[in-house]
């Protein structure tokens, strides 16, 4: 493929995803996308020939537009100890808790229409297994940086926690978006708040195998 074939085809994408946000699937047609992007009638079509084809390069698109942005973020996270002498790391559970705040309050304040049509994409993917190919691939990335993090944060069981913590961000950012909390988001205080509740209860609560072995009653 070209470059401006390449730059075509994403325009195309990111032109799709906008759509898919603001009018669903169904108002997602090759028409649609050319008026949409400006492009003369049969380009999206030239680039895409079948609805199949094109579901599929925009989720492509939401899902290498992600990873390009976790990647960066990942490998700057410090190790143990990377911070100055005599001050706290900067992944410490406080600034743990800021990150998932901020990250919440993005999705569902700047960036809806891109969680929108993530949400949207995620549902047909289970009606398609080549869109569902890609969604894992964009919830593996989700899952990697998660662990990531916690596993600077002390976490003793980072895959297993960061299911979790995926689950917590995913569902207040449906739930403020399109779910019964649409009517009354939460603030950046208030997620602040939540993600430290929600973190004290992973990194000070017991272990699987601490819960495994206790007595009944007690788990």
């Amino acid at each position: 493929m070209t470059e401006s074939a390449a730059r075509r085809v994403e325009l195309i994408a990111r032109t799709a995803m906008r759509l898919v946000a603001e009018r669903g699937l169904r108002g997602l047609t090759h028409r649609a996308v050319d008026e949409a992007a400006g492009l003369p009638a049969g380009s999206t079509s030239y680039h895409a020939r079948t609805r199949a084809r094109l579901l599929e390069i925009t989720l492509r698109h939401l899902a290498d537009e992600t990873t390009r942005q976790l990647a960066p973020l990942a490998e700057a996270l410090p190790g143990p100890g990377d911070g100055p002498p005599g001050t706290p790391s900067p992944w410490s559970r406080d600034a743990l808790a800021d990150v998932l705040a901020d990250f919440v309050h993005t999705g569902i304040t700047r960036d809806p229409a891109r969680m929108r049509a993530r949400y949207e994409l995620a549902l047909e993917s289970v009606r398609r297994p080549e869109l569902r190919a890609i969604y894992d691939e964009l919830s593996a990335a989700f899952h990697r940086f998660a662990a990531t993090v916690l596993t600077r944060a002390g976490s003793p069981e980072p895959a297993r926690h960061a299911r979790t913590a995926i689950a917590w961000t995913d569902g207040l950012i449906f739930d403020s978006l399109v779910g019964g909390g649409a009517a009354s988001p939460p603030t950046r205080e208030e997620l602040r708040c939540a993600a430290t509740e929600m973190l004290a209860g992973l990194l000070d609560g017991p272990t699987t195998t601490d819960s495994a072995s206790a007595p009944d009653g007690v788990r």
